[in-house]
């Protein structure tokens, strides 16, 4: 619908604020009034409304926000509201938390406020959490199921079979074009089989930086983690770090109970990660490596690269992602990215979106730099 002049010069009043009113002349409905005293709030910059330090004030800004804006613009606006207004402590409080719309930047500012976070509020603060996670998994289990699944069925067929492992579906599939009128019959040049079982398996090791900068990365990783541990075909583990590592496959089952168990903020120590997933990896040829971090090494950045080659020559798939998370690629360490891509080591930033079909590229081998290419991601380039 093309706008009118009226319309689009309520606009530019709700943009330029205040200062403008005398110079477009444009009232504004109560509707509209709500919507400026909103945004004035948290972007005057003499913040003449301003929120104050009173709860029923912030509950009642966020009230408006949510009503009058859609939710990708409330999560903005939530998000400048901490930094600008200092918001966050707002946050231990469980009023709050129910008025604040759920995203993944909110569970990343609470689990890193979990320390604090009161008796009373904690209850609110998991069901929060929950919510986002219990969304987050809706969207992505389906596709990542499916590519990964499918990807396994791929490369676990062989064309040998044995008579026991012969798959008579696929294989009738694959000779119609073999039909003989005459013979009433297809003639099978070409066996397919569902392979061993054995074959079909991989190992998933996902290493995650849970420094303050990689907060989205890992809400995104624990929840791919919990989907793939779903899988019989696939053996997950997840291995969080920071100066110290801890395993935490054992929570897959529960992201919210995992996510708790997160330490988000201090150093980073990924040579020591490193180390750890040496000794974890059993079957080097069938493991896949995801290193999650933006590679700013607190420890032996020679000894981390010397680590990452020796993976890299037993035949673990080694992936570097310098995030998972929907922001592109962040600030990192640009002399390690390169190090690693002169390794043969992927390199580059990843949306969870594309994470599924990362995977399945991963399981059956591909070039990940082509796969890479035709999807548009950027990766690092080799010193």
């Amino acid at each position: 619908m093309k706008q009118s002049e009226e319309e689009r010069l309520e606009r530019w009043r709700l943009v330029l604020g205040e200062p403008v009113q005398e110079t477009l002349g444009v009232p504004l409905g109560e509707s509209e009034l709500r919507m400026d005293r909103a945004l004035a709030a948290l972007y005057d910059s003499e913040r003449k409304a301003g929120l104050g330090a009173s709860s029923p004030h912030v509950a009642r800004w966020l009230g408006d926000i949510r009503e009058y804006f859609p939710a990708s613009v409330v999560r903005v606006m939530q998000g400048d509201a901490m930094t600008r207004l200092g918001l966050t402590e707002m946050l231990l409080q469980p009023e709050m938390l129910e008025a604040v719309e759920p995203d993944v930047s909110l569970v990343a500012t609470l689990l890193s406020l979990r320390k604090v976070i009161p008796q009373k509020t904690k209850e609110t603060a998991r069901r929060v959490v929950r919510k986002v996670v219990e969304d987050l998994e809706r969207r992505l289990r389906a596709p990542t199921e499916r590519a990964v699944r499918g990807a396994l069925s791929r490369t676990s067929r062989t064309r040998r079979p044995r008579a026991a492992e012969i798959d008579w579906d696929r294989t009738l599939r694959a000779n119609l074009g073999n039909y003989q009128p005459e013979r009433k019959s297809v003639v099978m040049e070409r066996l397919v089989g569902h392979g061993r079982k054995r074959s079909s398996l991989r190992d998933v090791v996902l290493c995650i930086d849970q420094s303050g900068s990689m907060a989205a990365s890992v809400v995104y990783s624990s929840i791919f983690g919990a989907v793939l541990a779903s899988l019989r075909a696939v053996s997950t583990r997840m291995v969080l770090f920071d100066t110290s590592v801890v395993d935490l496959s054992e929570q897959l089952s529960d992201p919210v109970d995992l996510l708790f168990g997160t330490q988000l903020g201090g150093g980073t120590d990924i040579d020591r990660a490193l180390a750890y997933c040496q000794q974890v990896v059993t079957r080097p040829a069938q493991t896949i490596l995801v290193l999650i971090t933006d590679l700013y090494e607190g420890g032996n950045a020679q000894r981390m690269l010397q680590r990452a080659a020796s993976l890299v020559q037993s035949g673990v798939k080694v992936i570097c992602l310098l995030s998972l998370s929907d922001q592109g690629t962040p600030a990192y360490d640009s002399h390690n990215a390169a190090q690693l891509t002169a390794l043969g080591i992927p390199t580059f930033a990843c949306t969870p979106d594309l994470f599924p079909e990362l995977m399945a590229a991963a399981i059956q081998k591909q070039d990940l730099r082509a796969w890479a290419a035709r999807n548009d991601i950027q990766l690092a380039r080799s010193g």
